[in-house]
């Protein structure tokens, strides 16, 4: 099935009409995840288009001879018009760099137009790639209107089973997050029927995912403000925009961690719910009503947590979820040798309210953790493009471990 569209956006990634050295160190985004042979898929990752400016005659004679190098093979999807129209350019992988400097060395202005892969694109891909195992089911829209899909991996015929949630990119700058989450999809699909862990589970149980549970947010980060991190709702009270979705869950809403400052980054909002997209997100989890596990995929420090955030004091099952957190973070580290701490949210990086895995527990879903993911600093939110595969493999491992240790404790 192909994904409806919207009047706000066609896909959840937007071109890119604005350079930003963030966007350049993540120019694999997508291309990285679908080239990195999961399955055998054959792709053209790392692709991209580029929009350059064309002021004079002399750049379109510079234009061409770029366009004419029989070595980078590049396709001219579209001629400059007349002059101060731009030209849009396919660059191959292999030629990112030479057309970048050649650009840059001849005074060219240009900017990255379409990306490698876009979200809605790829969850579509999977649906029509696996029929009979994945369908996309519809959850709610944000605050501008972008739909919100999640994809369900299931193999009982309708029937309403015990699940898990995956949820990512509830805050818009942790594209780590999202990207684990769409790599996590297609192996998922990929692996029931190969691998007896996935299989097993997914004959028990359903697997539901949310790639990005913030999509206005995630949005503006590529448009305008890369490090942005809240949702984009308007504040009645102020001109400040959005909330911090991750502070806005109805669990201890408005308590430590938490800022009544509308331009605050940990803004709670106006109310417990009161960002659609968190709305979105708890209705889901309450109309389905037999959720056993919830992980929530954030970045960065490279942590596997548990709840509570709202305080230091321990849950009633901390001793079993420590433990589940504990193997987790070990099968994570046999791969590369990526250290992943382990504890409560409280104690672990700092208390805060509302946020979801607290409302997740509280809500009967007992299997409730959060990871942090790649690095622990050093990149930051700005993680290069040749750490995505490596961390979603990881990544992978780690839920993975804790799905099989809930499909045996249901």
């Amino acid at each position: 099935m192909s994904l409806p569209q919207t009047p706000y956006n066609y896909s959840l990634t937007q071109p890119l009409y604005d350079w930003h050295p963030w966007n350049m160190k993540w120019i694999l985004f997508f291309g990285a995840l679908i080239g990195s042979g999961i399955c055998d898929r054959e792709t053209f990752s790392g692709h991209q288009v580029f929009r350059i400016n064309i002021r004079n005659e002399d750049e379109i004679s510079k234009l061409n001879r770029l366009v004419n190098s029989d070595n980078l093979k590049l396709d001219l999807w579209k001629s400059p018009s007349t002059l101060g129209h731009p030209a849009d350019v396919l660059v191959p992988s292999f030629s990112l760099q030479e057309v970048k400097s050649f650009l840059e060395d001849h005074g060219l202005e240009y900017s990255v137009a379409i990306e490698d892969l876009q979200i809605h694109k790829e969850m579509d891909s999977i649906v029509k790639s696996y029929p009979h195992l994945v369908s996309a089911v519809k959850i709610g829209h944000s605050f501008e209107n972008r739909l919100m899909y999640v994809l369900k991996f299931s193999t009982g015929k309708g029937r309403q089973r015990p699940a898990i949630l995956l949820n990512a990119g509830i805050h818009a700058r942790e594209w780590i997050s999202s990207a684990t989450a769409i790599w996590t999809a297609r192996k998922i699909a990929c692996d029931y029927g190969r691998d007896l862990v996935i299989t097993s589970i997914l004959e028990k149980m359903d697997i539901f995912l949310l790639p990005v549970a913030n999509p206005d947010g995630y949005v503006y980060t590529h448009t305008h403000n890369r490090l942005w991190r809240k949702t984009r709702s308007v504040n009645p009270r102020s001109t400040c925009i959005g909330a911090d979705p991750n502070r806005n869950w109805d669990s201890h809403f408005g308590g430590v961690g938490t800022s009544n400052d509308p331009c605050s980054d940990t803004y709670h909002g106006l109310h417990a719910h009161s960002e659609v997209e968190v709305k979105s997100v708890a209705d889901f989890i309450t109309n389905h009503g037999d959720f056993k596990c919830l992980i929530d995929l954030h970045s960065y420090s490279q942590l596997v947590m548990y709840p509570y955030g709202y305080t230091t004091s321990r849950v009633p099952d901390a001793d079993e979820l420590d433990m589940v957190a504990r193997n987790a973070s070990k099968a994570m580290a046999s791969l590369s040798g990526t250290q992943y701490q382990v504890g409560s949210v409280g104690s672990t990086v700092y208390t805060a309210s509302g946020n979801t895995i607290d409302w997740a527990y509280d809500n009967g879903i007992k299997y409730a953790f959060s990871f942090e993911l790649r690095d622990t600093g050093f990149y930051a939110f700005a993680l290069p493009a040749d750490q995505i595969i490596p961390t979603a493999q990881e990544t992978w491992l780690g839920l993975k471990t804790i799905m099989e240790h809930v499909r045996n404790n249901i």
